[in-house]
């Protein structure tokens, strides 16, 4: 086989490009089936561009919505969305290699690599029984979600809220932010401590990382039987992913407790616990889950920039979250502070990050911030509408949040094909992206340039 022939091979088959075209194709056949009449209420037309948005705001994972999802879709609709939330989350190439497991069929090294990839892990070891944890704990965790909605929507609806609570428990979990009880998302519920917990457990549990899950269970475990020091014993990358969840939901909540406490349209006419629920609320639901308790539209201007960091940053890795992550911001942030303080390499936790680490680091980002400023300039040529409510859409869209200032039920044709790309680039990940368009060379003598300095900063 010829050298180009050898390059073309390896560029079709990677496993980045074969997630990237699972995820089309996931979308591509949600929005089919969305858009047969069957999928819609009696009476509603829904156009192949919505059906087409809302597949792809359910498999990536958003909860941009064009057109009301408790009042627009069917039974079969809904349960074509939940599939899709389902499949998002976990990943098509996860629910693809459960399926395997479930009949008792052998998953190859060509599946063990596609899922390698998937969760960033370091070795094909043990995958088949990383995807069987995955799986269970996944469907554990959104069935304890859903019994603690029950309590609150059974009551409310009756039958009809078993799958109320079956479906948000899934979209919460998935980080989707897709619900079946109003316009208005959980509004009518953001002082309601029970909605407002679960909800906000289940977001925090599926973006926090399954590695992260059995690493902390690996402890729990440990601990039992002996005197280990729980933190100290865990992986740095489960350090990472703990200390910067809670340090951006801590401080993102106390931010928007401060900003919006006298706000009348959103947390001023709430009592003093009313509104440490609702900013503790606010601060987790725009690290990618997408649920609003209060209208995005009347946050002040400091709760908007707040906001937005706290949504670009978004989950942690190897989770049902969206963003550049929380341990490639941590990361990056290290690496500044290591260049303001003159030191060569940089360090968290006692621990030095590869050069490698800091230079995917830096491509998420860098990736992310462009996908983001192209969005953003195109959605402004194609309507009209504040410059503030145009980059929260954007920056919604990029990392896969769902939360909106109300400008995406109005997004003109091209708009909803430009945010529609967006979702889709921000979930399969800016590093694959970039991955994707690469076409590699293997090259036995590397020649390196001279080397020359430049003026930085």
């Amino acid at each position: 086989m010829t050298r180009p022939a050898q390059e073309k091979k390896k560029y079709a088959s990677s496993p980045v490009h074969i997630i990237m075209l699972s995820f089309l194709c996931a979308i591509l056949l949600g929005s089919f089936l969305l858009w047969l009449p069957v999928s819609a209420n009696p009476g509603v037309t829904v156009s192949y561009p919505d059906a087409l948005f809302t597949a792809t705001t359910a498999t990536c994972v958003t909860g941009l919505v064009t057109l009301p999802t408790f009042s627009t879709w069917s039974a079969f609709g809904q349960i074509v969305i939940l599939l899709l939330i389902q499949i998002g989350g976990l990943g098509v190439v996860t629910c693809t290699a459960g399926v395997l497991l479930a009949l008792q069929r052998k998953i190859g090294l060509g599946e063990r690599l596609l899922l390698q990839d998937a969760f960033n892990l370091n070795s094909l070891s043990g995958i088949p029984g990383f995807v069987k944890r995955v799986i269970r704990g996944t469907f554990l965790v959104e069935g304890a979600g859903a019994l603690g909605y029950m309590t609150v929507f059974v009551p409310q609806f009756g039958l009809r809220g078993v799958w109320i609570s079956v479906f948000t428990a899934i979209s919460a979990f998935c980080n989707a932010g897709l619900d079946l009880l109003s316009e208005n998302s959980l509004a009518d519920y953001a002082t309601n401590p029970v909605v407002n917990l679960v909800t906000c457990v289940l977001i925090v549990l599926g973006g926090i990382g399954f590695v992260v899950w059995w690493d902390v269970i690996r402890m729990l475990q440990k601990k039992r039987n002996t005197r280990a020091r729980f933190f100290a014993g865990l992986s740095l990358a489960s350090k990472l992913a703990l200390s910067s969840t809670a340090v951006l939901i801590f401080g993102g909540a106390i931010l928007f407790f401060a900003f919006e406490y006298n706000n009348p349209a959103t947390f001023g006419g709430f009592s003093l616990y009313e509104k440490i629920q609702a900013a503790f609320f606010q601060s987790v639901t725009t690290r990618t889950a997408g649920f609003a308790s209060v209208p995005q539209q009347e946050l002040t201007n400091p709760s908007v920039v707040v906001a937005l960091l706290l949504m670009f940053i978004g989950g942690s890795p190897v989770g049902t979250a969206g963003g550049v992550k929380t341990v490639t911001g941590l990361v990056l942030a290290a690496t500044a502070i290591a260049s303001i303080k003159n030191r060569n390499g940089v360090s968290l936790f006692k621990r030095s990050i590869p050069a490698a680490a800091v230079r995917k680091a830096v491509a998420v980002v860098g990736m992310s911030f462009l996908i983001m400023s192209v969005s953003t300039v195109l959605l402004s040529t194609v309507m009209e509408a504040p410059f503030s409510d145009i980059l929260y859409e954007t920056v919604s869209a990029t990392a896969t949040v769902g939360l909106t200032r109300n400008l995406t039920a109005s997004l003109p044709l091209l708009g909803k094909f430009i945010i529609i790309l967006t979702m889709y680039l921000g979930r399969v990940g800016p590093i694959s992206l970039a991955v994707a368009f690469q076409v590699r060379h293997e090259s036995v003598n590397i020649v390196k340039n001279p080397e020359e300095n430049v003026s930085v900063g």
